[in-house]
C-alpha cells in the first residue's frame, strides 16, 4: 500500500509539471507579436515583419545607377536614393542583384519589392505600377574612337551588341528599318561585357543607355570610345512596382517628393554626376 501511495504522488507530480507550460503560440501572419505563457507568466516576443524590409531589385553591372564598388559593396546613384527612401520609411534596405531578363519573375514572386536601376518607363507603361519619372535618358550607340563609324548610317553591315531585355533592345525591335541594316544584332548579359567585346573588336558598336555609356567612357579615361550624335530613342527613368501595388508606390513616392523638396536628391545627384540631373516635379 505504501508503494502504491508513493507511486500515486509521483504520478500526480509529473502530470502537474507537464501541464504547467504551454507551447508557444504564434500570431497570424498579419500581426507582429507572438505570446508564450510559461509558469503562469505571459511574455511577448517580436516577430520579424517582412514589411520592415524594402528590397530593391537591380542589375549589379549597371554603373553609375547600381553596381559593385571597388570595396566590394553595392553602390550607385539609384541605390543611394533607395537607401534614403528606406530610411525615411523606417525600413531596412536590402539590395537584391537580379538577372535583367528575369526581373519580372523576381517581382511577381515577391523576391523584390521594386525594380530601381535606370529603369525606363517607355514601352513598359502598362506592365508595372510606376513612380513619377525622376530622370531623363537616351539610348545611344557607342563605337571605338578610331572606328570609321561616324553616324548611325555607318552601322550598315556592322555587328551591334545590346543587353538582353533592355530598353535599347526594345527600341531596335521597334526601329526595324534601322536594325535591318545591321550585319548582325546580338545580345549580351551586361554592358561591362559589352565594352570588353567592343574594345577587343568582337563587335562594332553597342546600343545602350547614355548615362551608363558616359560613365563607362569617363571611367576608362575619357578616351578610346565615342557616342554617336544621333540617339536611338529618348526616355525617362522611373521605379517599377508590381502591377497594382499602389500602396507601396505611394509610400516611396511621398519620400521621394520630400527628398526633392529638401534638396537631398540634388545632393546625391551632384555626388554622382557633378550636377542635378533629376527631373522630379
Amino acid at each position: 500500500m505504501k508503494k502504491m501511495y508513493l507511486l500515486g504522488i509521483l504520478a500526480a507530480f509529473v502530470l502537474a509539471g507537464c501541464s504547467s507550460a504551454k507551447p508557444a503560440e504564434s500570431s497570424s501572419a498579419d500581426t507582429s507579436k507572438a505570446e508564450t505563457t510559461v509558469a503562469g507568466e505571459t511574455t511577448t516576443a517580436a516577430v520579424t515583419d517582412s514589411k520592415n524590409t524594402f528590397t530593391v531589385g537591380f542589375d549589379q553591372d549597371f554603373p553609375p545607377m547600381g553596381f559593385v564598388g571597388d570595396d566590394g559593396e553595392f553602390t550607385g546613384f539609384d541605390l543611394e536614393l533607395a537607401a534614403e527612401v528606406a530610411k525615411r520609411l523606417g525600413k531596412e534596405i536590402k539590395y537584391q542583384p537580379i538577372a535583367w531578363d528575369a526581373k519580372d519573375m523576381e517581382l511577381s514572386s515577391g523576391t523584390i519589392d521594386c525594380i530601381w536601376n535606370g529603369f525606363s518607363i517607355q514601352g513598359r507603361e502598362d506592365k508595372y505600377t510606376w513612380s513619377k519619372p525622376y530622370m531623363n535618358n537616351e539610348q545611344v550607340f557607342v563605337v571605338k574612337s578610331d572606328s570609321s563609324i561616324e553616324s548611325i548610317e555607318d552601322l550598315a553591315g556592322k555587328t551591334v551588341e545590346v543587353q538582353a531585355d533592355s530598353s535599347a533592345e526594345a527600341a531596335l525591335k521597334e526601329n526595324t528599318e534601322l536594325a535591318s541594316t545591321f550585319g548582325k544584332l546580338q545580345t549580351v548579359a551586361d554592358y561591362n561585357t559589352g565594352f570588353m567585346d567592343l574594345d577587343m573588336g568582337g563587335v562594332d558598336a553597342i546600343a545602350m543607355d547614355s548615362v551608363v555609356a558616359n560613365y563607362q567612357i569617363t571611367k576608362r579615361g575619357g578616351e578610346g570610345f565615342t557616342v554617336l550624335d544621333t540617339p536611338l530613342s529618348t526616355e525617362e527613368y522611373g521605379i517599377g512596382f508590381k502591377l497594382g501595388n499602389e500602396a507601396l508606390r505611394d509610400e516611396v513616392q511621398k519620400a521621394l517628393d520630400e527628398m526633392k523638396a529638401d534638396g537631398t536628391m540634388k545632393t546625391i545627384s551632384e555626388k554622382w554626376f557633378g550636377k542635378d540631373v533629376t527631373t522630379l516635379n
